[in-house]
């Protein structure tokens, strides 16, 4: 009945230091913690586990697409994980969260949807039926 979820990774191969602002993509694998700024999409190797830790002082710009997330900054864009996310006390994301595992602490604030990814899988395959008076009338247009 209940699947266990992968926590994040607890390595940290790259920093993005507090007075850093980088304008573009990153793709990675393994762990990054951003503590500056990015403008840009952040982007896991679908393949590879990819752990994106931001400070309360990170601000991210563009669409995060990781295995794990742990977010007490602030995000302008989409989120989508394909494991777990962490929202930390001071996480303020303007966008939707996709995500398999999530855990939210007093304090975080999502301007967006919360969007589980099985929901949305079991929805992607429902096939929406017509009657019959409607498909003549669609083949008449």
């Amino acid at each position: 009945m209940f699947e266990k979820i992968g926590r994040p990774h607890n390595q940290i191969d790259s920093l993005i230091g507090v007075d850093t602002h980088i304008e573009g993509n990153i793709i990675f694998s393994g762990g990054v913690r951003i503590d500056g700024r990015v403008t840009g999409n952040i982007t896991g190797f679908s393949d590879l586990p990819s752990t994106l830790v931001l400070s309360d002082q990170a601000v991210v710009e563009g669409v995060i697409h990781v295995s794990h997330a742990v977010i007490n900054g602030t995000v302008v864009g989409t989120i989508k994980v394909t494991e777990y996310v962490e929202l930390q006390p001071k996480a303020k994301v303007c966008g939707d969260v996709h995500y398999k595992g999530m855990e939210i602490h007093l304090g975080a604030s999502v301007q967006g949807m919360l969007l589980h990814t099985e929901i949305l899988e079991r929805e992607s395959n429902v096939v929406t039926l017509l009657p019959a008076a409607q498909i003549n009338d669609l083949k008449h247009v």
